[in-house]
């Protein structure tokens, strides 16, 4: 239990690390423009239809690092501040969410397994917990073990979309060095704000891998005590 405890601390810690990393690069390079001007949307609707995708649309929603690609409506959704601005920051980002679409216009295999997934995941990051806590509190180790294999569905769904969010962000590097972005510090600022992004999808694999084997130590002690 306390080493479960300290693996869930250390990983917590990194997050927090990880997440600051980011904020600060993204922040860093979001003050820099690109040498050509352009902004996150010009550029996502550029590599698409250099792509033959002038299908799929390029639309701005709220918030900040908000954006995604939705492959159900085929769309590039940028944030406000990336859809408009002409930053390093923004070029990478906007890179990378065409990079999604590139994904799916080309059929990449992991990206429709990962969508395969997503529904158990969600079911799994709901009810998993709950039937964990609730079979430890009725004292059915069965339902427990349930909740814990819907749960172990998102490490699943996390640990597929790694190589997702790898391939995009190689697929934007690529692109942005033909002709997008400058040659150093800009593609150098690309890389970091990519990569920094990447690092919290390895977070979040390692804050869910944390949790089940917390929940796996209580299970084996909850066990334990009925033997």
């Amino acid at each position: 239990m306390i080493l479960a405890l300290l693996l869930m601390g250390v990983v917590f810690v990194a997050t927090l690390v990880i997440q600051f990393w980011l904020q600060s690069t993204y922040a860093r390079y979001s003050r820099i423009a690109n040498s050509r001007g352009l902004t996150g949307a010009q550029t996502a609707r550029a590599i698409l239809d250099a792509n033959g995708l002038g299908n799929v649309r390029v639309e701005m929603v709220p918030g900040a690092l908000t954006d995604h690609y939705d492959p159900s409506q085929k769309v590039v959704r940028l944030s406000e501040p990336n859809y408009n601005s002409p930053s390093v920051a923004a070029l990478a980002v906007a890179a990378h969410e065409v990079g999604h679409a590139l994904q799916d216009a080309k059929g990449y295999a992991v990206l429709r397994i990962r969508a395969a997934i997503l529904p158990a995941a969600n079911i799994g990051s709901t009810l998993g917990p709950i039937l964990v806590l609730a079979g430890l509190l009725i004292g059915s180790l069965g339902i427990a073990e349930i909740g814990l294999w819907l749960f172990a569905a998102v490490a699943v769904f996390q640990l597929v979309t790694l190589p997702v969010e790898f391939d995009a962000s190689s697929r934007a590097l690529r692109i942005l060095r033909q002709g997008f972005l400058g040659s150093g510090p800009e593609m150098e600022g690309a890389q970091r704000v990519l990569t920094a992004a990447a690092l919290t999808y390895v977070a979040a694999l390692a804050s869910t891998l944390s949790t089940i084997f917390y929940y796996l130590t209580i299970l084996q002690g909850a066990r334990s005590q009925e033997e």
